[in-house]
């Protein structure tokens, strides 16, 4: 399995519009994010968890020519507002699987209403078909992958583990049953947004405590913000089986 990580920023991106902070203005590659999102492929299957604003520059990054289904974490703009960016695939091969939380599948509907509309569609629209998952074990391709649900904040979010990875966004909190689900994998990825304490997101304190509980051989941390800091420094103080994950990293599973 290959994991590619296509954006590892927070909602604004880095660098933010208009911000003077050094780390916003460094020229290093590592520290310019986009929207947080993975491409993962395995034997002939593409998917991408999470489809942001930044999806079609992502698709053009990783020279992505096929796309079997995108798998939603949660609702929220960063990682749902790319949805339309997904008409050249819908061109090529019909209509794209998509899977979320039917909670998420009604605000998509209701966002991007033209997509699934039935009846006078306009040709230009992309068609998808929709699936809902709840917190089991759901099928894609010919693996099978387990939601891991957490809070963001007040509101509901999946992480998933497919096979030996995870992958956890916009999470803060995990029962300690979903952290069960996470024992045995080699790489796990978890959101880090900066040092002090947020309301919805794991801190970098939180998302170090959640790895050595897990204890994976690797795990690499996302959806950081420019206030975690410059890449190379923040890197230096992790321990040895952790990484900061940048846009364009490629792995191994």
């Amino acid at each position: 399995m290959k994991v590619t990580f296509l954006g590892t920023g927070t909602s604004q991106g880095i660098p933010v519009i208009g911000s003077t902070h050094p780390v916003c203005l460094s020229e290093n590659p590592k520290d310019k994010r986009l929207r947080v999102s993975v491409l993962i492929e395995w034997d002939r299957y593409t998917y991408v968890v999470d489809c942001g604003p930044d999806f079609r520059q992502q698709m053009l990054n990783a020279q992505c020519t096929r796309l079997d289904g995108v798998i939603f974490t949660h609702e929220h703009a960063d990682h749902t507002a790319g949805l339309d960016d997904i008409r050249p695939f819908y061109f090529k091969q019909g209509d794209i699987p998509i899977y979320a939380h039917n909670r998420v599948l009604k605000a998509l509907k209701e966002r991007f209403a033209y997509i699934f509309e039935t009846e006078n569609k306009y040709a230009g629209a992309p068609g998808v078909t929709p699936i809902r998952i709840e917190n089991k074990p759901f099928e894609i391709g010919n693996l099978t992958v387990m939601p891991i649900n957490g809070m963001h904040y007040k509101l509901q979010v999946f992480g998933f583990r497919f096979r030996d990875f995870a992958y956890l966004t916009d999470m803060k909190t995990l029962k300690d049953e979903e952290v069960a689900k996470l024992k045995g994998v080699k790489v796990l990825v978890v959101n880090a947004l900066r040092e002090t304490e947020h309301i919805s997101h794991f801190n970098l304190e939180e998302a170090l405590a959640l790895i050595k509980k897990v204890n994976p051989e690797r795990a690499y941390l996302t959806h950081v913000s420019h206030m975690l800091g410059f890449h190379d420094e923040v890197e230096k103080k992790l321990p040895k089986n952790v990484f900061l994950a940048y846009d364009n990293l490629q792995i191994n599973i």
